[in-house]
């Protein structure tokens, strides 16, 4: 469990960086054109991100509970991956 909670925790941290670096930048175009969808995104993504890395910290200090959390931000993940293939595949 030690390489998923690494994963976890790396995972989340990264998806903070891209958000982060592409607000930054301003390559978010939907923040203007498309406020709510955009908004309704990121709060998705920053729910799975704050879920992966209470779920790695969690596997590391192997709490009872964490084998059985561990799949709920696996789904979410899983979920974020093929979303954001989209939003990424069409903004070309």
């Amino acid at each position: 469990m030690k390489y998923t909670a690494w994963y976890f925790i790396w995972v989340g941290f990264l998806m903070i960086g891209q958000w982060g670096f592409f607000l930054v930048t301003g390559a978010v175009p939907e923040l203007r054109t498309e406020p709510i969808r955009i908004t309704f995104h990121l709060a998705a993504e920053f729910v799975t991100v704050i879920c992966l890395i209470v779920g790695g910290i969690a596997l590391l200090r192997r709490e009872p509970w964490s084998k059985g959390f561990s799949l709920f931000p696996a789904g979410l993940l899983a979920y974020t991956a093929i979303v954001s293939s989209g939003y990424f595949a069409q903004q070309g």
